[in-house]
């Protein structure tokens, strides 16, 4: 049975990435669980890792799909810095929203804390352009913020999109 398991898996392509070795070391503990639903314990792994290191990969690769499915599906704010451009995402089942904020003064850089503070004390001001938007996602959701995330995005409690499209809104 365990190898009828491990050649379907020979098939499967990793989706998303493979986790970190230091994602790996926080999630030691589930990967263990993942590999006891397969009935794979220490020493069945160990002798997998040295005798057929391409399943050992493969299960690596399906864990991390796992682990990222688990994360993709509940994320619902994304943010994402550059030196003139702050990108604000509320994730939703079909289609994702956005906020994006430019700079019109080249010198600002909102990769520091000070052009944090200038873009607080001029955000609505004429250097500030303000931008709002709606995507349909056209491939699977959780694909499509991963892609975003590969892109620098970075999970957010969602805050600063709040307070925004509150401000734009009234």
């Amino acid at each position: 049975m365990k190898s009828n398991i491990l050649n379907l898996k020979s098939k499967i392509k990793v989706k998303y990435s493979r986790l970190s070795k230091e994602q790996f070391e926080e999630l030691h503990q589930e990967f263990i669980n993942f590999l006891a639903t397969q009935a794979i314990d220490k020493a069945e792994w160990d002798k997998i890792k040295i005798e057929k290191p391409e399943v050992a990969e493969q299960e690596l690769d399906v864990f991390s799909d796992l682990v990222w499915e688990g994360v993709l599906s509940k994320t619902e704010y994304l943010e994402h810095f550059s030196k003139n451009h702050i990108f604000l995402f509320q994730c939703f089942d079909t289609d994702i929203q956005s906020i994006v904020l430019k700079s019109l003064v080249p010198e600002t850089n909102f990769l520091t804390k000070e052009g944090l503070q200038w873009l607080s004390d001029n955000m609505f001001t004429d250097t500030i352009e303000i931008k709002t938007g709606k995507k349909v996602f056209t491939e699977e959701r959780n694909s499509s913020i991963f892609q975003l995330i590969q892109q620098g995005a970075f999970l957010s409690d969602g805050q600063l999109f709040k307070q925004i499209i509150s401000i734009i809104e009234s």
